[in-house]
């Protein structure tokens, strides 16, 4: 028997990291001992206070059932404590917070909701593949926009209002961006709103990077009007050590949060009572926990420079992240080929720019996600492989 796949998923491929750490996988499992730099998932744990509130939680016999589709209502007033504070932003938790399993759900909840067929959306080139995946699932156009070293990986809004925007519904935004770690001054944000109330663009900012390296983190709603245009999708899957514990959620208009809930409450059951009340400590960290967080990226990322030189590149030390972007050095075509190279000659994997878009294809990616120890194995590697090949 023979059953046709979905016409909605002709043109998604499977997610370049689901194949590639499978492909790592079975270099491992033959001995090669891969170092990978490429995934952004951090290896350092929640604060203690975080682990103890869910343990202690889940211990209770009276934890286990569904959940509300909002969000219990202290997971959704420690939220917009933690935005107040870190943003000052003002958010109604009853109707201008919702939290998600996980920001990439967001990203599709969003499009299931808002976008159809004749839709156009703005989506940046480089930027993170799952947004041309959700605009092609939801069948809406793409259209790229362009990020370049020479504007500063900022978009150029003027030129983009020389073009026919009269189809385009949604421009998905990230600052600070991935992959390339720019970040978007508050002259930046002011201009990319008044873009969209010019043309009635739906801005979606993805933001979960803020605060990793980065000593003004900024909220797009912290910006007189943002409101009446953007939604803003947020992680705690960074900021405090959460990837897998599925921890995201969304901010903005209220009447755009009860349509994405619409959606949504038609997808999950709710999020584990005591991961909600896990996250709650963990909104109410304060500068003492980034401090410490940002101060093991610093000696990282120092590690990570080091490797990049190694290499030839020439990497912007104002990036923030949890990433370190780089330009490839003349003598590889792209930075795939430096990747094969490293992974083939040295047994490190990094990630090549093209995966993120077209204007990515001469960089390439590292991750601080691992320790320093780690970090001086692949410079060492690199060196030796250097020097065999020479």
């Amino acid at each position: 028997m023979q059953v046709s796949t979905a016409q909605r998923l002709a043109n998604t491929g499977e997610y370049y990291f689901s194949q590639k750490l499978r492909e790592i996988a079975a270099l491992n499992q033959a001995g090669a001992d891969i170092i990978n730099l490429g995934i952004g998932s951090p290896d350092l744990p929640p604060h203690p206070t975080v682990t103890a509130a869910l343990t202690a939680s889940a211990a209770l016999p009276t934890t286990h059932g569904y959940q509300s589709y909002q969000g219990i209502p202290a997971l959704r007033a420690a939220v917009a404590e933690w935005y107040d504070r870190a943003y000052g932003v003002t958010l109604d938790p009853a109707t201008e917070v919702l939290p998600l399993l996980g920001s990439k759900e967001g990203l599709m909840h969003i499009g299931m909701t808002f976008l159809e067929a004749g839709d156009v959306v703005l989506i940046p080139n480089p930027g993170y593949p799952t947004y041309r995946a959700v605009a092609e699932i939801c069948g809406a156009t793409i259209r790229e926009y362009n990020l370049t070293e020479a504007t500063g990986w900022l978009p150029d809004l003027e030129a983009l209002a020389e073009s026919d925007l009269s189809e385009v519904k949604m421009m998905l935004v990230n600052y600070p961006h991935m992959p390339t770690g720019t970040r978007a001054d508050a002259a930046f944000l002011a201009r990319l709103v008044a873009f969209a109330q010019q043309h009635q663009i739906m801005l979606i900012h993805d933001n979960p990077y803020s605060f990793i390296l980065n000593d003004a983190p900024m909220s797009l709603l912290a910006v007189p009007g943002a409101r009446e245009v953007a939604l803003e999708l947020n992680s705690l899957s960074k900021s405090h050590n959460m990837a897998g514990w599925r921890v995201g959620l969304l901010a903005g208009r209220a009447d755009w949060l009860r349509e994405v809930l619409r959606f949504k409450s038609n997808m999950d059951s709710g999020m584990f009572l005591p991961v909600q009340q896990a996250a709650v400590a963990a909104l109410a960290l304060g500068d003492e926990w980034f401090a410490e967080l940002n101060a093991v990226y610093k000696g990282r990322r120092q590690v990570v420079f080091e490797l990049l030189h190694t290499l030839g590149c020439q990497p912007d030390p104002e990036q923030t992240g949890l990433f370190v972007w780089a330009a490839v050095p003349p003598a590889y075509t792209d930075g795939y080929a430096l990747s094969d190279e490293l992974l083939n000659e040295a047994r490190v994997f990094l990630t090549p720019g093209g995966i993120f878009g077209s204007n990515g294809n001469g960089f390439i990616r590292v991750s601080l996600c691992q320790s320093e120890a780690v970090l001086r194995k692949a410079v060492d590697r690199i060196v030796q492989s250097r020097k065999a090949l020479a």
